[in-house]
């Protein structure tokens, strides 16, 4: 999707703060985090929402997860860590292409906002 936010992260076209990469997955820093670590993981083919999950699909939703585990095993985040999706615009997904919130480094409340 060429006007996808997102999309255009993966494609290079828009700089982000790489933490990880691999065939499927692409994760970055927010550049708005609401925790001292907020990383957004996404699959780099667009699938718009959870809600567009299919078994077509499905195994990129457990290639996310891998990269997480991996990541928050590198980032020694052992007190614990929360992730999140939204989605639609009622539950405030901001940008139309599937990814899944990363935070850590504080206490999370619940619940959450």
């Amino acid at each position: 999707m060429s006007e996808c936010l997102f999309c255009k992260i993966v494609s290079g076209e828009i700089p982000s703060k790489k933490v990880y990469e691999d065939d499927n997955v692409y994760a970055f820093y927010d550049i708005d985090p609401q925790a001292p670590v907020h990383i957004l993981f996404i699959p780099k083919q667009h699938i718009e929402s959870a809600a567009h999950i299919n078994q077509e699909n499905s195994a990129l939703t457990a290639s996310i997860f891998e990269a997480i585990s991996a990541v928050s095993s590198r980032l020694n985040l052992k007190d614990g860590f929360r992730v999140v999706t939204n989605c639609g615009p009622q539950a405030q997904q901001s940008v139309p292409h599937l990814h899944f919130h990363l935070l850590a480094g504080r206490d999370m409340t619940w619940p959450p906002g």
